[in-house]
């Protein structure tokens, strides 16, 4: 049986607030320090982002995420997250297993910069 742990039901895509886009992610690095994960975001929006993950961590675990934003930021961000929901592997399921993470101390200024950059791959997309 797939474990699945959702502390609030989740919006549907076309309900969310934010947009949303892929991004490639550097580095997680895990509170214990010693434990470094690479993985690929299925979408970020400018307060968070999904971790395509087989092994999400556990609800409320902190962790610091390294990014680089593509062109035309060209910035690599670096920022404390939280997981706020988490989706376990299920061979009966089509949803990607993985976690969704909040981020906790982005500054409003990196923030915009990443919604400006969605709203633009979302318009570049049509």
């Amino acid at each position: 049986m797939p474990d699945i742990e959702i502390p609030a039901p989740q919006p549907a895509a076309d309900q969310r607030h934010e947009l949303r886009v892929a991004l490639l992610i550097k580095k997680i690095k895990f509170d214990d320090e010693r434990r470094v994960f690479f993985g690929y975001a299925t979408n970020i929006s400018r307060n968070g982002l999904f971790i395509s993950s087989v092994n999400p961590a556990q609800l409320n675990s902190h962790f610091t995420v390294e990014m680089t934003l593509p062109a035309p930021l060209n910035q690599t961000v670096c920022c404390e997250c939280e997981t706020i929901w988490r989706r376990t592997f299920s061979l009966k399921s089509t949803d990607e297993p993985g976690m969704g993470l909040r981020f906790l101390d982005l500054d409003e200024e990196t923030k915009n910069k990443i919604g400006d950059w969605i709203q633009q791959q979302s318009q570049e997309s049509l």
